[in-house]
């Protein structure tokens, strides 16, 4: 089989390969790249030797069966025989449940979170989002210091187990999203630096040097990360991505790397005849990366919305420090704003920053689609010294509000693993560094990063300590008993009235109508011919909703329609859903 590799700064190249080496030549056509051909099948170890250095692994590795640092292994994505004949699913009217293959199941795998798919298919959901899958050193992490950005965790499975996945879901009918880290690569086990000018001194991220997107040699470590992205969507049948972090990939190139990434990717939807989507994640709250090409965008398919998920955070729990604090001090206005235009920082000032930010979405050209909605994510939850959910703070009642302000607004709701059954077990941060020095400076780390905020060393958990990945386990008991089973079945409800209600996935921002009273703390809505409320307080509400017919499709606690009066009468910490046409 042929052999190639991208070093340009290099004299010779040896491939090492089953006990036997070749020296590699100069390819002709393409500056800086060097190919052979040798023996090899379906998990042949193979690696590069430049000129006198060690035998490393490829930069493009597809599987790497002893983790970062060992040999790479030949894989013949031919050789796995797919079941699931699929067309496809995209992003318009989805529902996403975003998953950690390593805490999904105590097993941490991908086949056995692979059996635990026909929960999601009874709830409702119609994408499950991975999180991320590359190797890293160790067996357990979140997956954000991965590198052999082809390649599949061993522990999780390798390469064959994400295939199985992914067929699985398919048969099932879930799409599977991947969240995938183009802004850094892991301190550990990554080879990159030897091969070439994969990262440049030109910018700095908080991770260090940045990846090289517009220094020389940029157009080859474009293409890799391009190449790798599509390997995904092609050899996994994935059906989007999840781009980590886009706000720190830093590009002065006229075409910027997004713009090139979702030209690619757009061209393998139609070239596969199926569906495929890119998410970004951002905090810079600028239209631009969900706009199309065609109308001097990025071209980027949604984006994270964390406006809507701070709103809702401070709604729900009075907190009020660092970014939230604008959040707070605007109270459920920021909420109703959020629901009607997106962001809430538009333009307008943002003390946490120091200075304005964002720009204002054009409701008219954007849909509510390309936003993701949600009350939890792995770094709102993960991120917190205890990982703490909303479930270990708040009553059944208001995770019951919090759940239909996600499912019924115009945005595209995201779940986050275990919230749909109120899980009491936290998600905590955990890694299982190999190299010494790096274990402990991220655990002293994580101590003063919290102890500024007042935490006691003892109080924040060893992100070395294997407990504290396991208690970040799901309990796959919970979901049958109460008060878990109740939350349940009220996730299973907003789902389905999601799906049948056609008001629910109107794509229009602008059709959404808002009121509210902050002192009688509750929230109403209107989309199309549903009106959605929320009572946040502890007593009941008296919510003007008119006196045209209603009909109750859900609500939390039994509720009448409005009388002759026009008001229904909401019990504390309640919520509930009508029909008003």
């Amino acid at each position: 089989m042929q052999f190639e590799v991208w070093a340009p700064q290099a004299d010779r190249v040896t491939l090492h390969c089953e006990g036997g080496t070749r020296a590699l030549t100069r390819d002709p056509e393409r500056a800086g790249w060097w190919r052979g051909e040798a023996q090899a099948g379906d998990g042949a170890r193979y690696g590069f030797a430049l000129d006198d250095g060690p035998v490393r692994p490829d930069p493009r590795s597809r599987r790497q069966p002893d983790g970062p640092d060992g040999l790479s292994a030949v894989v013949d994505h031919g050789h796995y025989a797919w079941r699931a004949r699929w067309a496809g699913r995209g992003l318009q009217g989805a529902v996403l449940y975003e998953a950690h293959v390593g805490t999904y199941t105590p097993e941490g795998t991908l086949d056995a979170a692979a059996g635990r798919l026909e929960h999601l298919v009874e709830l409702g959901v119609t994408h499950v989002e991975l999180m991320p899958l590359c190797p890293f050193p160790g067996r357990h992490g979140w997956g954000y210091e991965g590198v052999s950005l082809w390649a599949v965790h061993e522990p999780y499975g390798g390469p064959d187990a994400l295939k199985r996945f992914v067929d699985r879901a398919h048969e099932l009918g879930l799409g599977v999203v991947l969240d995938v880290v183009h802004n850094h690569l892991g301190p550990s086990g990554n080879h990159l630096p030897a091969f070439g000018p994969y990262f440049t001194d030109t910018h700095h991220t908080p991770w260090g040097s940045a990846v090289n997107l517009d220094a020389p040699g940029s157009d080859e470590v474009r293409a890799f990360l391009v190449g790798s992205a599509l390997a995904w969507l092609r050899d996994y049948r994935i059906d989007g991505l999840r781009l980590d972090a886009v706000h720190a990939l830093y590009d002065t190139r006229a075409c910027h790397f997004l713009e090139e990434l979702s030209a690619a990717v757009d061209g393998l939807a139609e070239e596969l005849d199926r569906p495929l989507f890119l998410i970004a994640e951002s905090d810079l709250n600028d239209p631009r990366f969900i706009t199309p090409r065609a109308e001097h965008g990025l071209g980027l398919h949604a984006q994270w919305n964390d406006d809507f998920h701070h709103a809702l955070h401070t709604a729900l729990t009075g907190d009020s420090q660092g970014y939230y604090a604008d959040f707070a001090r605007a109270g459920f206005a920021a909420l109703a704003k959020t629901l009607t235009g997106g962001y809430f920082h538009d333009g307008t000032y943002s003390t946490f920053r120091g200075r304005h930010h964002g720009r204002p979405l054009d409701r008219a050209r954007v849909a509510g689609h390309r936003l993701l909605g949600y009350s939890q994510t792995h770094d709102q939850v993960g991120n917190r010294a205890q990982g703490d959910r909303l479930a270990a703070r708040l009553s059944p009642g208001l995770l019951a509000c919090a759940a239909t302000l996600t499912l019924t607004s115009p945005f595209t709701p995201m779940l986050f693993m275990g919230e749909e059954w109120a899980a009491g077990t936290p998600w905590q941060f955990f890694t299982d560094h190999t190299d010494p020095e790096l274990a402990e400076a991220v655990r002293q780390g994580r101590r003063r990063e919290f102890a500024a905020h007042g935490w006691a060393e003892e109080d924040v958990p060893d992100p070395q300590d294997p407990a504290t990945r396991e208690r970040s386990c799901l309990d796959w008991a919970e979901p049958g008993r109460e008060p878990h089973a109740r939350v349940l079945a009220w996730y299973r409800r907003l789902i389905a009235l999601r799906r049948d209600e056609p008001d629910l996935t109107d794509p229009d921002l602008a059709d959404t109508k808002v009121a509210y009273d902050e002192q009688a703390r509750w929230l109403a809505f209107r989309r199309g011919d549903v009106r959605v409320a929320v009572n946040l307080g502890k007593e009941p509400a008296a919510i003007p909703l008119g006196t045209r017919p209603a009909k109750v499709l859900a609500a939390w606690e039994p509720v009448r329609v409005p009388g002759p009066d026009g008001l229904l009468q909401l019990p504390g910490e309640s919520c509930v859903v009508l029909s008003q046409p």
